[in-house]
């Protein structure tokens, strides 16, 4: 990896991504959709889906709080 990859990733980014700020503050609401209704959430919040599949940290914390409010937290 010569440092051309990371930044052609970067370039690439999904324009609808919300950025990690905005996609923390609505993480809690976007999670209790996908526990009910898992295609409504991404049809309705297509800026925190991009976000969540180009920010490893921020996947990290949805998958966590997905988990804590389904009950399948280990």
């Amino acid at each position: 990896m010569n440092g051309w990859d990371e930044l052609d990733r970067f370039l690439g980014t999904d324009p609808r991504d919300v950025g990690c700020e905005k996609a923390m503050d609505l993480l809690h609401v976007y999670v209790e959709l996908v526990t009910r209704h898992p295609e409504a959430a991404r049809r309705r919040y297509p800026g925190i889906v991009a976000h969540l599949r180009a920010c490893g940290p921020c996947s990290e914390d949805f998958e966590g709080l997905l988990a804590a409010v389904s009950g399948t937290a280990g």
